[in-house]
């Protein structure tokens, strides 16, 4: 049964961090202007993805959802697998005392609860999945949208992506601006929330009425 058992905590964190990444590998040179650019007036900057992910309030916040959520399944799954272990050693203590009939109806019985509980595992899984490509999508979205605004502001034509595994070998650090990227991103989450919370009790209230 020890194969049954899934460390789906840490299935979450890690396949979030990949995910993360990856989409933050696709989010590279992307300019919504038309407008044609002379060379002298190319303007570009990077921001490090690392720090990004490490201190952009929505990974934590979301990244500490998805973990515990993954910790309640991974007990779950660890409970109905050790409710089905016991069946086992209670059937191979009683075995002697079974005839041929009852011995195989009840291994019948434990093949059909390995199997429920195998499909149960995959079901968590996907679930688990769908929520993290969601998350992904989501945190993509925000870093997006929010450098398109603060390039239009700067007047940047390309922001890069920086970390050991980007094709960007050096950046100087008059054009990093990882920093305020942050800064920016954390207030437009906070931003967010608040605004998120004002409709959530908006609809409370009127509710009441």
């Amino acid at each position: 049964m020890k194969n049954l058992s899934l460390a789906l905590s840490s299935l979450a964190l890690v396949a979030v961090g990949v995910l993360y990444f990856l989409h933050f590998s696709s989010a590279g040179a992307s300019s919504s202007s038309s407008e044609v650019v002379r060379p002298g007036d190319f303007q570009m900057a990077y921001i490090n993805s690392d720090s990004v992910l490490k201190h952009y309030e929505f990974v934590k916040v979301n990244m500490e959802k998805l973990e515990a959520k993954g910790k309640k399944l991974d007990q779950d799954l660890q409970n109905r697998a050790q409710s089905l272990q016991n069946d086992i050693t209670a059937y191979q203590r009683n075995y002697g005392n079974m005839t041929i009939g009852q011995a195989k109806a009840v291994e019948e019985d434990l093949g059909k609860k390995r199997q429920n509980l195998e499909m149960y595992q995959r079901g968590l899984e996907q679930d688990l999945m769908t929520e993290q490509s969601a998350m992904t999508e989501d945190l993509y979205k925000k870093i997006t949208a929010y450098l398109k605004v603060y390039a239009e502001q700067k007047q940047l034509q390309v922001v890069f992506k920086y970390n050991p595994g980007s094709d960007l070998l050096y950046g100087g650090a008059g054009i990093d601006i990882t920093s305020e990227v942050i800064a920016g991103l954390n207030d437009q989450y906070k931003k967010d929330q608040a605004a998120g919370a004002n409709v959530k009790s908006d609809s409370t209230a009127a509710k009441k009425k």
